[in-house]
């Protein structure tokens, strides 16, 4: 796989990491480097390990990831934008700066952005020039650095928009869950 090939394989990966992290932006109102840095290390973590993880488990399991993987992805973005959306519209106060990026919600956000990426992992072991360390690598530095922009750029609009923002948020991840979801029944 050429360095432009896997650049834009990397990039594309990145996509849904990228737009969960610019909701995360939106729904804070302040933020800091560590925030930045928080969802790029679980996007871009992620991002490289689900490939070596797709890689690892090859030809064996690859009918039946790719039966699923769309499901996942859907139930958990769509879990997770509701209850934006529900958070959102609830009177009740949080403290933002820790709430919004607890181990639970980044764990669940990392997985249900990087299961496209498991797949993409397998199919890296039936290509037989892919130096799949070079390649986990890449993607997850890719993926990070997209990743801690987001943050940044959802932040910008946020400030500004506070509750509003975070019911956008909210639905940008149910949309992006069923966009998963069309492509993979072939609707899209």
């Amino acid at each position: 796989m050429s360095i432009l090939s896997l650049f834009i394989l990397a990039v594309g990966l990145s996509m849904d990491a990228f737009a969960v992290s610019m909701c995360k932006g939106l729904a804070m109102q302040k933020i800091k480097l560590k925030h930045c840095v928080i969802c790029g290390v679980w996007f871009g973590g992620f991002q490289a390990l689900m490939p070596l993880i797709g890689y690892l488990l090859g030809r064996n399991f690859r009918s039946y990831i790719t039966k699923f993987d769309h499901w996942i992805a859907f139930v958990l973005l769509g879990f997770i934008g509701g209850n934006m959306v529900r958070e959102a519209l609830s009177k009740d106060e949080e403290d933002e700066d820790d709430a919004s990026l607890d181990v639970k919600t980044m764990f669940l956000m990392a997985v249900a952005t990087s299961i496209d990426a498991l797949a993409v992992g397998v199919n890296f072991a039936f290509l037989p020039d892919t130096n799949i360390w070079a390649a986990v690598s890449f993607i997850g530095v890719i993926t990070f650095t997209l990743s801690c922009f987001g943050v940044k750029i959802g932040s910008i609009f946020g400030t500004k928009f506070k509750s509003k923002a975070e019911i956008f948020g909210g639905v940008i991840l149910i949309l992006l869950g069923i966009k998963i979801l069309l492509e993979h029944l072939g609707y899209l």
